[in-house]
């Protein structure tokens, strides 16, 4: 089997010696994600637009290791309010609009995010051959 590789994304970078995501053969793991603007490091305010971000960084992700929104298996949401998951939800359908064809998902409440920050995820990926 090949040797694991770091993949890095500018704006989805970790502050700690960790890559944005790493993979493995077919399977790409992802640390947390959030909903930072990859052009000016600042998280917004607003949850909404965080989350667009979040699955706009998602994307990037992807396909900087030869992926799409289509290869992501499981994904877990970590969110200050889990009261709010109506607006994670929106922008989970526009990422994955068939029924039929979504990714499992595990949202938690979240009690060390730092504000303004109100959602990370994190996902786990099998892709086709590099």
């Amino acid at each position: 089997m090949e040797k694991r590789q770091s993949i890095e994304v500018g704006g989805v970078k970790h502050k700690n010696p960790i890559p944005s995501a790493s993979r493995r053969g077919p399977f790409l793991a992802t640390g947390a994600i959030s909903g930072t603007d990859p052009k000016t490091g600042e998280v917004p305010a607003d949850l909404d637009r965080q989350c667009t971000l979040m699955f706009d960084n998602v994307r990037r992700v992807l396909a900087a290791a030869g992926g799409s929104p289509d290869d992501i298996l499981k994904m877990t949401v970590w969110m200050a309010d889990r009261s709010r998951r109506e607006v994670l939800n929106r922008h989970w359908v526009a990422m994955f609009p068939d029924p039929h064809s979504r990714p499992a998902r595990h949202t938690m409440a979240a009690r060390d995010l730092a504000p303004p920050m109100e959602i990370q995820c994190e996902f786990l990926a099998v892709l086709g051959e590099p």
